[in-house]
């Protein structure tokens, strides 16, 4: 945690203070060392340790804030973006002025970007100590290639080889609050060539819209929809089973799970009640299995459509019966009150608390009944 705040904390302060410092006095004040280490530490350290996180789409979990199978486009211009920055920062002497629009391009792609990127997580924190530095310093290094072109540009013999080449020395030669917005517009047709690239490799045309849009839960994301009705937690199987034909799997009554409504039927009380025993009894045991069901659960919702179906969930009640009788052979072996711990199953946790203490005193009254009968 000390070193995430230092790596968030560290380049947030840095580069506040270098860009106020810039606006004032016109030139950077920051020590370059403390500039370059920033700069790893902002461009490098941060956006590996978040493009490392979270790397599938989850309803019931942390889900990917980059569409797993569109991210690739996401990663390619961010890794263009670090290189027409790094380069910018180190280089000493202008290029081609095809070059340098498509360096400047990407510096403002990367400004864009990180300002989409903040909207999509809708971390604060992230925005503020990862996206905001990140675009200080993109700022920064643009107005540092506006001065090097001009004061290089004056003292070259600049002779273009074709329109092209013409056309791009014409729009760096232009003031800057006329140059950058037609840079600007120039970043679609560089992103158009590098989603062209991608289709090779597998990418969609619009690969680099649906990296945010094909995400759950983040502000972009335009799949929340498919996390509606898929319940988290609990016994997966059982709980899709339970939403078959009531003849078949026979309701019993309604239950509360991660704050939801259910409907409970016999197979499914029995089969949480049968994972209390083992959490309550064997807890080393009971974490192993819990992990291997949960597969199951990520399994129902990567195609939850299928296990909605009410003949899908027919099928897997009648499935689950030896299950469900093994668990209930268990349960009456092990427990002495068995269907008290089925009946507390999917209650809320007042009423729950308020058994257990119902029972408590019933036991603890028995057995001063008992004492009482021996004396």
């Amino acid at each position: 945690m000390r070193l995430l705040l230092i790596l968030i904390g560290l380049p947030l302060l840095v580069s506040l203070f270098d860009f106020f410092g810039f606006l004032i006095k016109g030139k950077r004040v920051v020590n370059i060392v403390i500039i370059r280490v920033v700069e790893i530490a902002a461009f490098l350290i941060l956006p590996y340790m978040y493009i490392s996180l979270d790397e599938k789409n989850d309803c019931c979990g942390d889900s990917a804030a980059f569409s797993p199978e569109h991210r690739l486009t996401i990663w390619v211009i961010i890794s263009l973006c670090l290189v027409a920055y790094f380069y910018s920062s180190y280089r000493k002497l202008i290029s081609t002025p095809i070059i340098e629009i498509a360096v400047n391009s990407f510096l403002l792609v990367g400004i864009a970007l990180n300002i989409f990127i903040a909207f999509q997580t809708k971390d604060t924190t992230l925005a503020i100590g990862g996206n905001l530095p990140i675009i200080l310093l993109a700022v920064l290094v643009l107005a540092k290639n506006q001065r090097t072109f001009i004061e290089q540009s004056q003292e070259l013999e600049f002779s273009p080889k074709n329109k092209l080449e013409y056309l791009a020395w014409k729009i760096l030669n232009l003031q800057p609050i006329i140059k950058l917005p037609i840079i600007f517009i120039l970043c679609l047709p560089v992103l158009v060539i590098v989603s062209a690239i991608l289709l090779l490799v597998g990418q969609k045309p619009d690969s680099i819209i649906r990296a945010f849009t094909d995400t759950y839960k983040h502000g972009f994301s335009q799949w929340d929809y498919k996390c509606d009705n898929v319940q988290c937690g609990g016994h997966y199987l059982c709980s899709v089973a339970a939403n078959g034909h009531a003849k078949i799997v026979k309701p019993e009554r309604r239950g509360i799970r991660n704050g939801q409504n259910i409907i409970c039927n016999r197979q499914l009380l029995i089969s949480n009640a049968f994972e209390d025993l083992i959490k309550d009894g064997l807890p080393f045991l009971h974490k192993p299995i819990r992990k291997q069901y949960d597969k199951v659960g990520n399994f129902i919702h990567r195609y939850y459509g299928i296990f909605n179906n009410k003949f899908v969930s027919d099928f897997i009640y009648i499935l689950m019966k030896p299950l469900e009788w093994l668990f209930l052979l268990t349960l009456y072996t092990f427990d002495r009150k068995p269907e008290n711990r089925i009946g507390k199953q999917y209650i809320s946790k007042a009423d729950r608390q308020l058994i257990d203490k119902i029972e408590r005193r019933t036991t603890s009254h028995l057995q001063n009944t008992g004492r009482d009968q021996q004396t």
